[in-house]
């Protein structure tokens, strides 16, 4: 299985990203989506997260009015605007195990590589 992420990039505070996950549609399309992100000597903690159905979504709170989360039957998405220099890290993509959401690590079994986000002050 594999999943590919990309959209990552340098920005300035208030400028905005789209990153995107790819992945053929037998990977994911019965099971929840997340993003994760991952800041240095940090831990991977959940961004925003999409049931299958793309139905009903989570954000972390430090997201919510800013990122949007959507998918569809090439893969899953995170609008990011209005960025700010904590939002800085690693951006992951991952497969549910379910077709409901979880927001932990261990809730996901498939990941992508990761994309870059450097949000500058």
């Amino acid at each position: 299985v594999q999943l590919q992420a990309s959209g990552g990039g340098l920005v300035q505070a208030g400028g905005s990203l789209r990153l995107s996950c790819a992945g053929s549609r037998r990977t994911f399309s019965n099971n929840a989506m997340g993003w994760f992100r991952q800041a240095p000597g940090k831990e991977r903690d959940i961004v925003a997260a999409i049931n299958w159905r793309g139905s009903t979504t989570y954000y972390a709170d430090s997201v919510k009015g800013r990122f949007t989360i959507s998918r569809d039957n090439a893969g899953v998405y995170l609008q990011m605007n209005s960025l700010k220099p904590e939002d800085t890290g690693f951006y992951y993509c991952a497969v549910g195990l379910s077709a409901t959401y979880g927001i932990q690590t261990r809730d996901y079994r498939y990941w992508g590589q990761g994309t870059q986000v450097t949000v500058s002050s």
